[in-house]
């Protein structure tokens, strides 16, 4: 049998991957937003994935300091990531209920990631976890109260 154990740095690269595509997923909102919501949810959407930037960015430098090699291209992303990219398709709804179903993910994913960190004596890196959690957690309870 395989060895199914996950790593620290898979992760870490996995989070990287979700962001990355997360920050493209939502530009591609931010631009196609249409409707009587497009002045809120095109503010939202950029306030969005200038924080998602800030964590995929985060994340990838802790894997350096670590001495991981944080995945750098788009098809390392797809193919580790496990949110979906954008379909070109939805609607404004559509588009708040597509973040708040990736961020949910990636927030429950997170606690893997939290759990090998703290296992390893990591704390830093647990810590930085922990607030992206915290921060993804925020973000799905604001968008799910827009939605009413």
């Amino acid at each position: 049998m395989a060895n199914t154990t996950i790593t620290l740095e898979q992760v870490l690269n996995q989070q990287v991957a979700n962001f990355s595509i997360l920050y493209v997923k939502i530009h591609n909102y931010h631009w196609y937003v249409k409707g009587e919501q497009f002045f809120t949810l095109h503010a939202k959407f950029e306030e969005l994935y200038n924080d998602i930037t800030q964590k995929a960015d985060d994340i990838a430098e802790r894997l350096l300091t670590i001495k991981g090699r944080p995945a750098a291209t788009i098809k390392e992303y797809l193919e580790i990531g496990t949110v979906a990219e954008a379909t070109g398709k939805e609607d404004a709804r559509g588009m708040v209920q597509s973040l708040i179903h990736d961020f949910s993910v990636v927030s429950k994913e997170l606690q893997d990631g939290i759990r090998l960190a703290e296992d390893a004596g990591d704390h830093p890196t647990a810590d930085m976890l922990i607030g992206m959690q915290a921060d993804l957690d925020k973000h799905v309870w604001m968008l799910e109260s827009y939605l009413g």
